[in-house]
């Protein structure tokens, strides 16, 4: 059954979310696991992207768009086609994609920003009421 882990950041800032998106990605990367961002609009993915980019100066993260490369080890996605991926999903859009089933594990990154942690509530209880084993990793600090 799909594991879900919350990731509660000592921040309000929504921008936090991307930011330990890339090092969620990075490490689960580094672990072997291919990971699918999924975003919530186009705007979003770009900037995600661009992070992706410069977040780790000495080294590469593998990454772009899923209509690229359906099978990339890491892939930006909005919409409803995660390709191949069913390993790793880090949601950043407010709501559950419908095709959440498939992941063996889901990542979703709650900030201190009200609209944002109105529907990580919402999420939790969603995947609570349906039998999903949950976790929760508050962060002390970014």
């Amino acid at each position: 059954m799909t594991q879900v882990d919350f990731y509660i950041l000592p921040s309000a800032d929504p921008l936090a979310r991307l930011d330990f998106a890339c090092k969620l990605t990075d490490k689960a990367w580094r672990l072997g696991h291919k990971v699918y961002l999924h975003c919530s609009d186009a705007e979003q993915r770009a900037e995600l992207d661009a992070r992706l980019w410069r977040f780790r100066g000495e080294t590469f993260l593998p990454h772009g768009p899923i209509e690229d490369d359906l099978d990339a080890p890491v892939a930006l996605g909005i919409g409803t086609d995660p390709g191949s991926h069913q390993d790793l999903l880090v949601n950043l859009d407010l709501r559950i994609p419908d095709f959440f089933k498939r992941f063996a594990r889901i990542a979703e990154i709650v900030v201190e920003d009200p609209p944002i942690r109105l529907a990580a509530r919402e999420s939790f209880r969603f995947y609570r009421e349906q039998g999903y084993p949950l976790q929760d990793h508050r962060l002390q600090r970014l």
